[in-house]
C-alpha cells in the first residue's frame, strides 16, 4: 500500500504541490528554467521562518542545560552508585527548572514531515490522481526528481548531474564544518564525568554534522536543495541566537 495514496496524506501532498506550482509561476519570470528549484528554496525559507519560535526555544533550552551542567555533574558524583536515585534527582532538577532533557528538539521533529513531502513530490509520477508536472522541472539540465545514487546505478548520471550535486553537497559539507568548529560541545574527561561528555562523544557529534551530506546523495535533487538551504539557515540562526542567549561559562 502506498502511504502517500492515503486520502489525508494525499490531500496534504496535493496542497504542497499546488503551493510549489504557484511559487514556480511567480518565480519563472525572474529565474527562468530554474523556477522550480528556486521555489523549493523559497519554500524552505518559509518553513524555516515559521520555525523561528521553535529555534528560540531551542536556544533557551541550550542555555538552560549549560547553566544546569554543574548541578548535574554534582548529582552524578553524589549518586553514581545509585542509578535509580540519580535518574529521579535528575528529572526532579529538570522539573524544578521547568525544562526537560529533550527541550528544543521541535525544529528537527517539525522538519521531518516537510522533507518527506518534498521527497514525495519529486518521486511520484502522479499526485492525487493528476500528473506530476514537477518531474519535468530541471536545474542546469538535471531533473529535480533525480538522486545522485540512483543516477549512478542506473547509468543515467551525466557531467551536469555530478556537477550540480557536487555544488549542493559542497554547501552542506562547508556548513557542517563551520558548525562543527563553531559549536563544539564541551568536553569533560574527569573520572566522574558522564560518558556523554567525553572526547569520544564530542568527536561523534562532529562526525554527525556531515550525515546530511551523505543523505543528500540518496534523495531527489529537490530534497537535497531543501537540505542545503535548511542547514545554512540553521547555522546563521544558531550564531545569532547564541549571541542573544549565550551559554553559561564552563
Amino acid at each position: 500500500m502506498d502511504l502517500y495514496a492515503f486520502p489525508p496524506i494525499a490531500a496534504i501532498l496535493d496542497a504542497a504541490y499546488a503551493l510549489l506550482m504557484q511559487l514556480d509561476s511567480l518565480l519563472e519570470p525572474v529565474t527562468g528554467s530554474a523556477a522550480a528549484a528556486a521555489s523549493v528554496i523559497l519554500l524552505t525559507l518559509i518553513v524555516r521562518a515559521a520555525l523561528v519560535p521553535a529555534g528560540i526555544a531551542q536556544a533557551k533550552a541550550e542555555q538552560t542545560r549549560s547553566r544546569l551542567a554543574p548541578r548535574l555533574r554534582a548529582l552524578q558524583q553524589r549518586h553514581k552508585r545509585d542509578p535509580e536515585r540519580l535518574q529521579r534527582e535528575t528529572m526532579k532538577l529538570y522539573a524544578d527548572e521547568k525544562t526537560s532533557p529533550f527541550a528544543g528538539c521541535l525544529p528537527m521533529l517539525a522538519q521531518a514531515p516537510v522533507v518527506a513531502i518534498v521527497y514525495a513530490l519529486f518521486l511520484h509520477t502522479a499526485i492525487a490522481g493528476h500528473a506530476n508536472a514537477l518531474l519535468t522541472e530541471q536545474l542546469l539540465g538535471v531533473p529535480l526528481g533525480t538522486s545522485l545514487v540512483s543516477a549512478i546505478f542506473s547509468g543515467t548520471a551525466t557531467a551536469a548531474t555530478f556537477g550540480v550535486f557536487a555544488g549542493v553537497i559542497a554547501v552542506i559539507v562547508a556548513v557542517a564544518e563551520i558548525t562543527r568548529r563553531a559549536f563544539r560541545p564541551p568536553v569533560d574527561d574527569s573520572p566522574d564525568a558522564s560518558p556523554l561528555a567525553g572526547a569520544g562523544m564530542a568527536r561523534l557529534a562532529g562526525v554527525l554534522q556531515f550525515t546530511t551530506a551523505v543523505f543528500a546523495m540518496f534523495v531527489p535533487l529537490a530534497a537535497a536543495l531543501y537540505l542545503a538551504t535548511t542547514v545554512a539557515w540553521t547555522l546563521v540562526q544558531r550564531v545569532l541566537l547564541r549571541r542573544v542567549y549565550p551559554l553559561a561559562a564552563s
